[in-house]
Parts: structure tokens; sequence; C-alpha cells
């Protein structure tokens, strides 16, 4: 079987990452007002910064010439990267974690809890004081909790004020 420009771009776009020392996280291809952009991400354990970012795009740039595309960007999946492979899961038991489902799960339709791991094809979450489960195949989406402390950004932004003056 044939493959398509984009899984053949994508699948060399992965070793790369990999040579690298990068995690391949995503793929997109999304057509929008002004285009289609596809967009790559990639991580570091230690995290990722704009030169890991600049040198993988220009190496990945020519693997995507036969697909249709008219914007590319690589970029970090960001602190709010949703939960997907059992890596990522596992990278956020003991943090806060909302789910999403696509039917209601005991009458709700998210629920905001601690993960406490992924066992068999469903996701344990402690909610409350109590330790619920959640078929895996139920979620449309689980992503990490942000939170932010208002008074360190008040203080960053102080700062950011007085080196403008």
């Amino acid at each position: 079987m044939k493959q398509s420009p984009l899984t053949k771009a994508e699948s060399a776009a992965r070793r790369e990452a990999e040579r690298m020392g990068l995690e391949w996280v995503d793929v997109e291809l999304a057509k929008e007002p002004a285009g289609r952009f596809l967009r790559i991400f990639v991580d570091k354990p230690a995290g990722i910064d704009l030169n890991d970012l600049e040198a993988y795009h220009k190496i990945v740039q020519p693997l995507f010439d036969d697909v249709d595309y008219d914007y590319m960007e690589v970029s970090s999946p960001g602190v709010d990267r949703p939960l997907k492979k059992p890596g990522d899961y596992a990278r956020a038991v003991g943090k806060g974690v909302e789910l999403r489902f696509y039917k209601p799960q005991n009458g709700e339709k998210q629920v905001t809890g601690t993960l406490a791991g992924l066992f068999d094809g469903a996701v344990r979450l402690m909610v409350g004081g109590e330790t619920r489960e959640y078929p895996l195949k139920a979620i449309a989406l689980a992503k990490p909790v942000v939170e932010i402390d208002e008074e360190i950004l008040a203080d960053s932004l102080e700062e950011e004020d007085d080196i403008e003056e």
C-alpha cells in the first residue's frame, strides 16, 4: 500500500527528531482562513528552546516538499500539552489533570483531579479524596491543569514595568 506524502514525511521527521534527541509529539495539517498550516510539535525532557526548534525546522522542511501546505510551524506542545501516549500519562502522575469526555461519565462531561496513573486502558484519578477510573476510549481530551501563581505573576509584571521605565 502506498503511503500519503504526509505519512511518508512524518515518518522521516520522526526519525530526525529521535536523531536530534527530541521527542516527536504530534503533527497536524489544518485548513484555516489564512491557508493550510502544517504544525509539528516536538519536545525534550529538559525542555526545548528556540535553537532546538530552529535547527529541527531547517532539517525537516525539505522532507515535507511533497505535502500541500502554505505555512509550516515547528513548536513546543506547551505546558498544557494534551496527554495522548502512555509516557504522557506517566509524566503527569501526581499532578492535576482535566479530563473531557465524549459522552458524560457518571453524569459529568468533564472532571478535574490528581492523576494516579493509566492502568489497563483506564485513567485513574483522585477526585475529592475518592479514586475514580475512566475508560481511555471515553476520554476526548486529557490535559494538565496549569495553575498560575497570581502573586508571582504580579511581581513579574511589576519588574517588567520597572525595566521599561
